[in-house]
């Protein structure tokens, strides 16, 4: 049933304009232990998978990962399985820099790109404003559930669907 909402959404935004990419944006699954690049725990290779079932017939043609490998891990299956290789974004000249260069390239894609961006919880919202999306609220440290699908629109006002996938975060 997730999986049908969330084709329906991604139908829905991808329907609105010619002219937008469509942008997915999650956190990465849960992570091993509290250590500074952790790898995913039992719980988080599980939400991983279930990115991938939930994705399977989004017709990915980027994924874009911070250099942390609990995003990487997050993106592996779902990007394997589009035959997509991961695009690294460095968080060279701090965080707000990472979310402008990932922006940045978004925009710069052609209307029909489909991305996948995993990042953190105090990134994923700040670049789905970044490219318009107007009510992505702050994300807690407990949060891995929620996917937020953007229709970047030319005018700025980007429209978003915020669902949730695998099982329902522990907050």
């Amino acid at each position: 049933m997730k999986r049908f909402l969330l084709a329906a959404a991604l139908s829905l935004l991808t329907a609105t304009s010619a002219l937008a990419q469509t942008v997915i944006l999650v956190r990465h699954a849960e992570k091993a232990d509290a250590s500074a690049d952790p790898v995913l725990s039992a719980a988080g290779q599980a939400r991983a998978f279930a990115l991938a079932v939930v994705l399977s017939d989004a017709d990915l043609t980027h994924v874009f990962v911070s250099p942390l490998q609990r995003t990487r891990l997050t993106a592996e299956l779902t990007a394997a399985a589009h035959a997509v290789t991961p695009e690294v974004f460095a968080f060279e000249g701090g965080t707000d820099a990472h979310i402008q260069r990932i922006a940045d390239r978004i925009l710069a894609l052609p209307a029909d790109a489909v991305v996948l961006v995993v990042g953190h919880s105090n990134t994923v919202p700040v670049i789905a404003r970044a490219l318009g999306e107007t009510g992505a609220s702050e994300m807690r440290d407990c949060e891995y559930d929620r996917l937020i699908v953007v229709s970047v629109q030319e005018d700025g006002d980007s429209p978003a669907v915020i669902a949730r996938y695998g099982e329902p975060a522990n907050c």
